[in-house]
């Protein structure tokens, strides 16, 4: 079987160069991957369908051809709560559950290059999904089982024998909520759906978070330096050669672990000093926790967990790059604990003795 070749685009001719790619090479349009904005800069035809002859595309090509715009909320768009504004655009509006609902049911959508406008009734287009086949009607199943999640309060059933009196109160049982736990990889975070769970954490959608280790420091990473997208067919034995590293087709400079690296081993520094001075008793989520409270930057999903008190529990927080920080740690200034057991105990209870309460 012939091997697939990667395309011939601006990053495979910047691989064949032999200066350093820096951050300042244009390997791709859109530079940074937020959602499904980036778009390879890849120039050829091999990509595109030809223009037939006598089309629109060959008498007037549009001034925007190839190009996608940005969309700064997709779980937004895809709850139903967009604001009618510039075109392409889905933005965030309110606070908590509601707000998917508080704004109207019509959004923006602009085709490829802005040729087209059309308004879109993504309630209606959301409940079609389960008479559609295929994934989609699994995708509409979920939808509904989400809505479920976030409308149910403890009012929907009838008290039982043993409640106190408090939980028989009716204004008491209609402010209790379901717990929803949130649970992700970290191939989820290095994509665009890491915008998703930040508009979720930012709006207390959720109650708990679990996560990989990747899932913690990817947040973190994309704060402090840009993640490229590039193509499944790059080679990785040119791509490590260049200083690159990839994921799937993402791309991400060897400088953006640098800098990783010059943030959180101060970071590790502190919490030692506060082990030694103050019996501070470390978990992942504890750890967790400050590293949202220290990068103190509104798109990271670890900024509004902690932000809105939501723990974010990650048993395999060794099984990274964070790993190797506290590796490189321990030796350049040794004793920092960290307790999983502690940890393990309490991301179980949350489930195991899961108290649902009123979310503001």
């Amino acid at each position: 079987m012939e091997q697939q070749q990667p395309p011939q685009c601006a990053l495979e001719a910047a691989l064949k160069r032999s200066d350093a790619v820096d951050e300042s090479t244009p390997l791709v349009r859109g530079y940074t991957f937020d959602g499904a904005s980036a778009l390879l800069a890849c120039e050829s035809s091999s990509r595109r369908d030809p223009p037939r002859e006598g089309s629109a595309a060959n008498e007037a090509p549009s001034k925007a051809d190839g190009d996608i715009r940005e969309s700064d909320g997709a779980a937004t768009a895809t709850a139903g709560a967009t604001e009618r504004g510039e075109a392409g655009t889905a933005t965030a509006v309110g606070d908590g559950a509601d707000s998917m609902r508080e704004v109207g049911e019509t959004g923006s959508l602009t085709g490829v290059g802005g040729a087209a406008s059309v308004a879109v009734d993504y309630q209606q287009l959301m409940s079609r999904m389960l008479t559609t086949g295929f994934q989609a009607t699994c995708l509409g199943q979920a939808i509904n089982e989400v809505n479920r999640m976030l409308a149910w309060r403890l009012s929907h059933d009838p008290p039982k024998a043993d409640d106190t009196e408090e939980e028989r109160d009716p204004a008491f049982r209609s402010s209790v909520r379901c717990k929803i736990f949130l649970g992700f990889t970290s191939n989820l975070m290095s994509s665009g759906l890491r915008e998703t769970f930040c508009f979720l954490a930012k709006h207390r959608l959720v109650d708990v978070i679990v996560t990989t280790a990747g899932g913690i420091e990817e947040d973190v990473i994309k704060c402090l330096a840009p993640t490229l997208l590039g193509d499944f067919a790059l080679p990785g034995k040119e791509l490590r050669a260049k200083g690159l590293n990839r994921i799937g087709n993402l791309l991400v400079p060897n400088n953006n672990y640098c800098k990783f690296e010059d943030w959180v081993l101060p970071l590790l520094d502190r919490c030692l000093e506060e082990q030694k001075t103050q019996g501070v008793l470390w978990t992942p989520s504890k750890l967790i926790d400050r590293l949202g409270e220290s990068i103190n930057h509104e798109e990271s999903v670890l900024y509004w967990a902690h932000k809105n008190c939501i723990p974010v529990f990650c048993p395999a927080i060794t099984d990274g790059s964070l790993g190797d920080m506290l590796y490189f740690h321990s030796f350049r200034s040794p004793g920092l604990v960290i307790d999983l057991v502690e940890d393990i105990r309490r991301m179980n209870s949350e489930a195991v003795h899961a108290t649902p309460g009123a979310r503001a």
